[in-house]
């Protein structure tokens, strides 16, 4: 376990979503490019690193648990609200309270956390890479939903800060298991790995084809996608 990952996915997304006290949430342009560049890496990433590996271990129930991680993501985000997207959402409150999104919260944390899990299962640099990219605005659309929703800036502080280890976390997590540290759960490491696959080609797919409307890209659009793909295929290639 490298200490540099982690300090890597917590920074992405901590400062990232601590951006909200320096820049206007309604100027999204930066935050739709930089989702399109890791929407496109992320994908390129796991078509070409992920899917060889965990298929290589000849399980024949892999494609289930692939499956059932695109399922889980689209389950998750009814509660999320597609936070992970970058999507920012106004909230409405009633009786003058302040309501934190426990929902969200809590769908977003677990999303992040099984983000981290590939990362124990080798050299995935790469990976790392495109995840912290792709939490900068993730974290972001959260303190947006937070500040909107009228929760203090410690509350918003913390909360970021929870979002922000959850990926760490879960490499932490992984690793142990592939290590056999918690019993014989090694075992099952490749199915945990087809999961976070199903989750991450459902997070790509959908941040790439919510790009532009109608499906129509503007050339930076383009540039960043074409970018994220080159830089994911360079490293293939290079690996």
């Amino acid at each position: 376990m490298e200490l540099w990952k982690l300090a890597l996915l917590f920074g992405g997304a901590f400062f990232g979503g601590l951006g909200i006290f320096l820049f206007k949430s309604d100027n999204t342009q930066r935050l739709k490019l930089i989702l399109s560049f890791s929407g496109a890496y992320l994908f390129a990433i796991t078509v070409l690193h992920l899917m060889p590996e965990v298929y290589h271990t000849a399980d024949p129930m892999i494609g289930l648990f692939v499956l059932g991680g695109f399922i889980l993501q689209v389950l998750m985000e009814q509660f999320s609200e597609g936070i992970e997207h970058g999507h920012i959402h106004k909230h409405n409150h009633s009786h003058g309270h302040n309501l934190f999104p426990f929902g969200i919260m809590v769908s977003l944390c677990l999303h992040a956390l099984l983000e981290g899990m590939p990362l124990a299962a080798g050299q995935n640099n790469e990976l790392v890479f495109g995840i912290a990219l792709h939490h900068i605005p993730a974290a972001f659309a959260l303190g947006s939903v937070l500040l909107q929703s009228g929760i203090n800036k410690r509350s918003i502080i913390v909360s970021l800060f929870l979002f922000a280890i959850m990926s760490p976390l879960g490499y932490f997590l992984s690793f142990q298991i592939s290590q056999g540290s918690l019993g014989q759960l090694e075992s099952y490491f490749g199915r945990i790995m087809g999961v976070v696959i199903g989750i991450f080609l459902h997070i790509s797919t959908t941040i790439l084809f919510e790009t532009s409307v109608d499906h129509k890209y503007n050339l930076k659009k383009m540039i960043a996608v074409l970018g994220g793909t080159a830089i994911a295929l360079l490293g293939f290639l290079l690996h």
